[in-house]
C-alpha cells in the first residue's frame, strides 16, 4: 500500500495519570476501565484507530510501580515490552509530577532512540503560571522529548498529538484488518468491565485481590448470554463481594450487564459467581492461565 503509515504508540506513566482516558479518546471507544483507583490497568491493550492511509496501533499500559507480588511483576513486565516495539512513546505524566516512580524505565525514556512524545496531562486544573513551571521543568529533565500539554478528560490538544503520531510514524502497510478494533477477543473485555465494577462498588484490598475468567460465551442473533466467575484469595472477600443477601454481587451484574449491552449492542444475560482461588497473585501457574505470564 503506497504512502501508507502504520506503527505502534505505546503510552506509558504512572498510576492513575490519564493513559487510559487519553487511549480510550483517541480509539472514540472504551476498551480501558477508568476509575480514580491506582493500578486499575493490568493488561497490555492494544486499540487500533484506522484511516484511508494509516493504522495506529495504540498501547495502554500498567501504570509503573515497584512490585510487591508476582502480579505486579508480571504487569511490570508489559510495560517493559511496551519499549522494545514502540515506533512511538508516549510519556504521559499530570501536572505537579516530578518522575516515574521506577528510576529504571525513566533512565529508558532519557535513552530513547525513538520519537518520545511527553503529554503533560490534566492542564485544565492547573493555572498558566503552573503550566509554564512545569514546562520548564520537563524540558530540563528531558531535553529531547517533545511536551504537549493536554486533557485528555476534556478532549484538549487530543487531536493534536494524534495528528503528531501521524507525522512521526513510518510508512507501513497495516499490521492488523482494517475493520479490527482491538487484539482482546470479546471475553477479555467481559472479564474487564465486571473488574471495573468490583474497582468502583468495592475498598481496601478487594479490588486488588480479585481476578474476572468468563467460563461462556455464547452469541445469537439476538442475546449473548455470559457466565462469569469472580476469583478472590479468601472466604472474607468472597462474603464481601456477594454482600447481604447477594446485594452486592447483583449491583455488580446490573451495572456489568448496562455496559456490556452498550459495547456489544446487543441484549446481554450474565450469571456471576464468587470462588475462592487461595494466593492467585503469587502462583505462576495461575498468573499464566489469567494471560500475566507470557
Amino acid at each position: 500500500m503506497k504512502n501508507h503509515k502504520a506503527g505502534f504508540v505505546n503510552i506509558i506513566g504512572n498510576p492513575n495519570v490519564g493513559k487510559s482516558t487519553l487511549m480510550n479518546a483517541f480509539v472514540g471507544e472504551k476498551l480501558s476501565i477508568i476509575t480514580s483507583k491506582a493500578q486499575t490497568t493490568r493488561h497490555r491493550i492494544l486499540g487500533i484507530v484506522n484511516g484511508d492511509d494509516f493504522q495506529v496501533i495504540l498501547s495502554d499500559t500498567p501504570g509503573i510501580i515497584k512490585p510487591a507480588y508476582d502480579l505486579q511483576s508480571s504487569m511490570m513486565d508489559f510495560v517493559k515490552s511496551a519499549f522494545e516495539d514502540a515506533d512511538v512513546l508516549l510519556y504521559m505524566v499530570e501536572i505537579g509530577e516530578k518522575a516515574l516512580k521506577d528510576e529504571r524505565f525513566f533512565d529508558k525514556i532519557k535513552n530513547s532512540k525513538i520519537p518520545v512524545l511527553l503529554l503533560l496531562n490534566k492542564v485544565d486544573r492547573a493555572s498558566q503560571e503552573l503550566l509554564e513551571e512545569q514546562v520548564q521543568y520537563w524540558q530540563k529533565q528531558l531535553p529531547s522529548v517533545e511536551i504537549h500539554p493536554v486533557s485528555a478528560l476534556q478532549n484538549f490538544n487530543v487531536q493534536g498529538v494524534f495528528e503528531r503520531i501521524l507525522e512521526l510514524l513510518p510508512e507501513s502497510p497495516p499490521y492488523y484488518p482494517k475493520d479490527q478494533l482491538t487484539d482482546k477477543p470479546e471475553r477479555f473485555f467481559v472479564n474487564e468491565t465486571i473488574r471495573e465494577k468490583i474497582l468502583l462498588y468495592y475498598k481496601k484490598e478487594i479490588p486488588y485481590a480479585v481476578e474476572v475468567e468468563t467460563e461462556e460465551f455464547l452469541e445469537d442473533e439476538e442475546i449473548i448470554r455470559i457466565r462469569s466467575i469472580i476469583m478472590v484469595e479468601r472466604e472474607t472477600q468472597k462474603g464481601i463481594i456477594i454482600g447481604h443477601k447477594g446485594s452486592a454481587l447483583k449491583k455488580v451484574g446490573v451495572e456489568a450487564r448496562k455496559d456490556l449491552e452498550k459495547f456489544f449492542d446487543k441484549q446481554v444475560h450474565i450469571e456471576i459467581f464468587v470462588k475462592v482461588n487461595k494466593n492467585w497473585r503469587n502462583d505462576s501457574r495461575q498468573l499464566k492461565r489469567f494471560g500475566y505470564n507470557n
